[in-house]
């Protein structure tokens, strides 16, 4: 078959025009469509195999302070559907993609998904980050739609609502992995933490932390906050950190705190151990400010390393590097995952019908570039976690948890 990608980015502040193929339905919608006012006639058009092509929504923070993450996301689904339109499609058609923007906002992100929902798509990946999508999680239930999040880490985006999924790990496991490092690779007995209370990221990967802390026996001996991942003054936590004796500091932020504010703050203020985030930290060679050497003994845990040498990751790591000249990070890995886990629902279900694709979806068993794994049910998979490490600037690959 002919090689067909086609991407609609369609911004929120304009109505856009799609194709009588991308109106066509998935199956059926429900209220979370018609509260945003969305036309009852593209909802209930047909299912998408009645068009020219499959249509799949993705949500994610295109525009703001976490641009990054958005440009990995659809860079990575980009690649995979280019891969499966060039390899045949899927149930004979190609799978076309249509994007909105949510600027990492919850309230634009409900938008968003509104209007994917009239816009036919079958199925959505998305959003990014933990806020937002779990403020989608009971929509896509009202409507009827799997809504599988590539990123988001918290742990109850998943709990209740039998429509949503995600690629990644949570942050229960993530929060313990990092303790696990602290205490049993660093070998270290005095931890302290920095989070953002205001933040379902942050505070729930430190609460998983502060927990397997507990279990392993490091002793947290200062505890410090601020209100908001945004936030770019960490001076007064800091250099209460770096009296408390701490030789280890877990800081679970995004990286556009982490580059610019955090790491060279916590060195000015005299901080000299250990600091380390979740994977949020991805990306954060992009914000370093230019002495690198401030993010020595540095580290983060992550979804997977692009230095891994298996025959999986190292055809991903080419092909993406090939398309858009640089190595993809784990953002790109999972949405990538992503990706392919519609495709092979789809698949499986025969059909673009909603209610058959989160069928196929429950208890799916995959392998990918992000792993091998089997959704559990809540739909999250348990995997390893790669650490990555920062040597001048550079995020190399330190081990990998299990």
């Amino acid at each position: 078959m002919k090689r067909k990608v086609i991407q609609k980015l369609v911004a929120l502040v304009s109505a856009g025009t799609m194709t009588a193929a991308l109106l066509a339905g998935c199956g059926s919608t429900g209220g979370a469509a018609e509260s945003a006012g969305s036309s009852d006639t593209a909802a209930e058009a047909g299912t998408a195999a009645d068009g020219d092509s499959i249509p799949v929504g993705v949500i994610s923070p295109n525009t703001g302070n976490l641009a990054t993450y958005g440009e990995s996301v659809l860079n990575g689904i980009n690649l995979a559907v280019e891969e499966i339109n060039a390899a045949g499609g899927v149930l004979g058609k190609n799978i076309s993609i249509i994007s909105y923007d949510d600027k990492a906002d919850s309230t634009e992100g409900a938008n968003a998904f509104n209007r994917l929902v009239g816009d036919g798509a079958c199925a959505i990946i998305g959003s990014v980050t933990s806020g937002v999508t779990a403020s989608l999680a009971p929509l896509a239930d009202e409507s009827q739609i799997v809504l599988l999040t590539p990123t988001s880490t918290a742990d109850t985006i998943t709990e209740s609502d039998n429509y949503v999924f995600r690629a990644c790990f949570k942050d229960s496991y993530q929060g313990k992995m990092a303790a696990k490092f602290a205490a049993e690779k660093l070998g270290v007995k005095k931890v302290a933490v920095l989070y953002a209370s205001g933040d379902a990221y942050s505070a729930g990967v430190r609460e998983s932390f502060d927990a397997a802390c507990s279990e392993l026996g490091l002793e947290i001996v200062a505890e410090e906050s601020s209100s908001s991942t945004d936030d770019t003054e960490f001076s007064s936590q800091l250099t209460n950190i770096a009296a408390s004796g701490a030789e280890f500091l877990f800081a679970p932020y995004y990286y556009n705190a982490a580059g610019p504010y955090i790491i060279p703050q916590a060195r000015a203020a005299g901080f000299e151990g250990v600091i380390m985030g979740a994977d949020g930290y991805d990306g954060t060679t992009e914000s370093m400010l230019d002495d690198k050497t401030l993010y020595n003994n540095c580290y983060y845990t992550n979804h997977y390393s692009p230095d891994d040498t298996s025959d999986v990751v190292q055809t991903f790591v080419t092909a993406y590097n090939d398309k858009y000249g640089a190595k993809p990070n784990a953002l790109a890995a999972l949405a990538y995952d992503s990706a392919y886990m519609i495709k092979d629902a789809i698949e499986k279900a025969g059909s673009t019908d909603r209610a058959a694709i989160r069928d196929a979806m429950s208890g799916m068993s995959f392998e990918g570039v992000t792993g091998k794994f089997i959704l559990d049910e809540t739909g999250t998979p348990e995997k390893s976690v790669a650490v990555i490490e920062f040597k001048d600037g550079e995020a190399v690959w330190n081990c990998t948890l299990d």
